[in-house]
């Protein structure tokens, strides 16, 4: 009810009844008409009686409500559905200066933002000295992991942990099943590389949250991090990654001094990989 008092006649395309309306918004006979359903279902929809209903519907009832994406996923949850996956409702640059900040102020741990695809949108100084990300590397994490020698050479473990990654991979692609972004990631990485193509064929899957990780750098050597993947409802399509050093390890220690003006300097002259 206080959805449809939101909603003027004019705003969804009808004539105004003036003075001769109580009550400000839409009634219900008119969102019913507008949303295609009967006009007694929909006083039932409201009333939270016990009735049939499909996410078209409710989909088609938000749409006339003008219902924003946290609105309408609420509404699924009220008529005992299971809500859509979020979906960002800002401009791609939203928050980004504000998260670029952020993993700026993770330093010196390792830190970057990855797209819904595994894309790399952005990581910090230390994430490039660590992980050896850079402009010239595939900025796909998937195909990073199976194509760049610097990027697999540093990853402990890597016969190990490469079915987590593609288990973890094809949950993501499980969420949006139409989406021809992941299908062209998969595409291109079998192409690239037969152990994918072998792993997929597996179907596995895998949750993801927080992982214990080790990497092999150059300079310092081990280095263990607990590695968090942390959503942003207001840019759903968005995940920040923070490495943070496993206690009882001189991981930080190493960190400070690689992030440090010589350590950076020694960088400089370090074999890749």
């Amino acid at each position: 009810m206080s959805r449809r008092a939101r909603v003027s006649p004019t705003e969804a395309g009808l004539p105004d009844g003036g003075a001769r309306r109580r009550t400000p918004g839409l009634r219900r006979e008119e969102v019913a008409v507008l949303a295609g359903v009967g006009a007694s279902w929909y006083q039932w929809l409201e009333q939270g009686r016990d009735i049939t209903v499909s996410s078209q519907v409710l989909d088609a009832v938000a749409r006339v409500l003008k219902l924003t994406g946290v609105e309408r996923r609420h509404l699924y949850v009220l008529a005992g559905l299971n809500p859509p996956l979020p979906r960002s409702e800002h401009e791609s640059d939203h928050l980004c200066e504000g998260l670029h900040r952020l993993i700026d102020a993770w330093m010196p741990f390792p830190a970057h933002i990855l797209d819904q695809y595994w894309n790399t949108i952005a990581y910090n100084d230390s994430a490039a000295l660590v992980m050896g990300f850079r402009q010239e590397a595939p900025q796909n994490c998937v195909l990073s992991f199976f194509t760049d020698p610097v990027y697999r050479a540093r990853t402990k473990s890597w016969e190990q942990t490469a079915p987590w990654v593609v288990a973890q991979f094809r949950v993501a692609c499980s969420q949006h099943p139409d989406d021809e972004g992941f299908a062209e990631v998969v595409r291109q990485v079998s192409e690239a590389s037969p152990e994918f193509a072998e792993l997929w064929a597996r179907r596995d899957v895998e949750a993801g949250g927080q992982l214990h990780k080790e990497l092999e750098h150059p300079l310092v050597g081990a280095l263990f991090f607990e590695s968090t993947q942390l959503n942003i409802p207001a840019r759903p399509d968005l995940v920040i990654v923070l490495h943070n050093p496993r206690p009882a390890t001189d991981t930080a220690a190493k960190l400070e001094w690689l992030t440090s003006p010589e350590g950076r300097r020694g960088g400089m002259y370090q074999v890749a990989g």
